[in-house]
């Protein structure tokens, strides 16, 4: 649960740009010297001095402060701006007072009296502006992009947490329902909101099943429930889901707890995989930046494959579309080129006998729905190219376990190996760059385990610059 967080930080990141460039625009404006600059290329030929690459980076730090201490990164203020004018103004006219000392002391000749009276007033215009720009977008992406909680216990802790979440959808959380046992065997018991029932504590794991959960929340005694609730831990331990008590946690083998604040109520979060929000908005804008270019720069590429296709197996689509299970068992359509029969689905059934894969999966060294050009294809792994644009759609990530196809899914024995479903799912992954094909199911699903649990943007670079060799000999395809 770190929406409250994740708000904050981009204000934060959205008022120190501001006021960088705020400071930047009173310099030009005020200054002579500045004002000679007449293009981009004047501009980078403008050297900067340590002492002022120091000083700008004192007062950036100096901004945050007096805006925290405003309290203007409080979620009362960033949810509806109320009184928020003032206390930007009390922080602009702080802040520039202490600009004007700083000029002062260190001698700033282009920090006068009219560019820090500039800056005061493009900060403040810009700074509120920015703000009540930013917060009507960032609740329309949390409103519409909800996380889905599913609630564990009906008791008065749950009855005032539910009604927490409900009354703050700018939080960007939708719960799906609760579950608890029923009094005394007799019908169960209701949580005076409208939320809907879906069974008993012992349906916890046919609930998680059925529906598509991003977070559990427990709200459960502890006394008297404690093994139930190490239960319903494990199994979300085991499935990659999210876990927060309203309570003590209990040690798992894989979860690592952590405190959280969601919107000032305290929890205690255990999760196998869960890194900042901050982290993954840094690994979303890198697939995105490095899809898009990738799109760029292959778009002959994708032509001439489609061209191939339609002249080697004109009956059937360039492009193979199949729905596949991504992230927390969301299914989406991946797409890839065609490199099979235009009936190969339809034959799958036939050649199960043939299955040639251990576990769930299947796969035939040399299955007859290939067409020539498609063994091309996969050889050199071309016919993944299109899943770029599920990268761009957000549906995968150009690293993370591959996609598995629902009959595969659905053929999986032990919980345990859900847990790969708790990241997006990749174009490229550990076991890619290691074996592929080579490799057996069990080792296949211990290095997307792996790669889960050691996550990191590194962790991605490296598995992304080793994919291209692996590519390129086309081994293990």
């Amino acid at each position: 649960m770190c929406n409250p967080k994740s708000k904050i930080a981009i204000f934060k990141v959205c008022d120190a740009v501001i006021m960088l460039a705020a400071l930047m625009v009173s310099i030009i404006v005020q200054t002579p010297a500045w004002q000679q600059i007449s293009s981009v290329y004047d501009l980078l030929q403008v050297k900067l001095k340590v002492l002022n690459l120091l000083l700008l980076l004192l007062f950036v730090l100096l901004w945050y402060v007096l805006f925290r201490r405003a309290g203007l990164y409080q979620m009362r203020w960033l949810d509806d701006g109320q009184g928020e004018g003032k206390q930007i103004a009390k922080a602009v006219f702080v802040g520039s007072a202490l600009l004007l000392i700083v000029a002062v002391s260190f001698q700033r000749n282009n920090l006068s009296w009219d560019v820090v009276l500039g800056f005061a007033g493009f900060a403040f215009m810009l700074t509120w502006v920015g703000r009540v720009s930013l917060r009507p977008v960032l609740r329309w992406l949390w409103q519409h992009n909800p996380q889905r909680l599913l609630l564990v216990g009906s008791n008065p802790r749950a009855h005032n947490f539910a009604l927490h979440v409900m009354t703050q959808p700018q939080l960007g959380y939708h719960i799906v329902g609760y579950i608890d046992d029923p009094p005394n065997g007799q019908g169960y018991y209701p949580l005076s909101l409208t939320l809907k029932y879906l069974g008993s504590l012992q349906d916890f794991e046919a609930v998680i099943e059925r529906e598509i959960i991003d977070e559990v929340v427990i709200s459960l005694p502890m006394r008297s429930c404690y093994e139930r609730i190490q239960c319903i831990l494990e199994a979300c331990e085991q499935q990659g889901i999210q876990a927060h008590l309203l309570s003590n946690f209990f040690p798992l083998r894989l979860a690592h707890a952590r405190t959280t604040d969601f919107d000032g109520i305290p929890l205690l979060t255990l999760s196998t995989y869960r890194p900042s929000r901050w982290s993954c908005c840094v690994k979303r804008a890198f697939d995105l930046t490095l899809a898009l270019c990738f799109v760029t720069v292959f778009a002959p590429l994708f032509v001439l494959i489609a061209v191939l296709i339609k002249l080697s197996s004109p009956r059937g689509p360039v492009f193979f579309v199949q729905t596949r299970v991504g992230y927390n068992r969301r299914h989406f359509k991946i797409i890839k080129f065609r490199s099979m029969v235009p009936e190969a689905e339809r034959l799958q059934p036939e050649l199960e006998a043939f299955n040639e894969a251990n576990g769930p999966v299947f796969k035939i060294k040399r299955d007859p729905r290939i067409t020539p050009l498609g063994r091309i294809l996969r050889k050199l792994s071309l016919d993944e190219l299109p899943q770029l644009f599920n990268v761009i759609k957000g549906d995968m990530s150009l690293v993370g376990p591959r996609p598995l196809p629902v009959r595969d899914v659905q053929r999986f024995g032990a919980a345990w190996l859900k847990r790969r479903f708790s990241v997006k799912p990749g174009i490229t992954c550990l076991w890619q760059i290691n074996s592929r094909s080579h490799t057996d199911f069990d080792t296949w699903i211990q290095q997307d385990l792996e790669y889960i649990d050691h996550w990191s943007l590194g962790l991605d670079l490296k598995i992304l610059a080793k994919t291209i060799p692996v590519v390129w000999r086309g081994s293990g395809a």
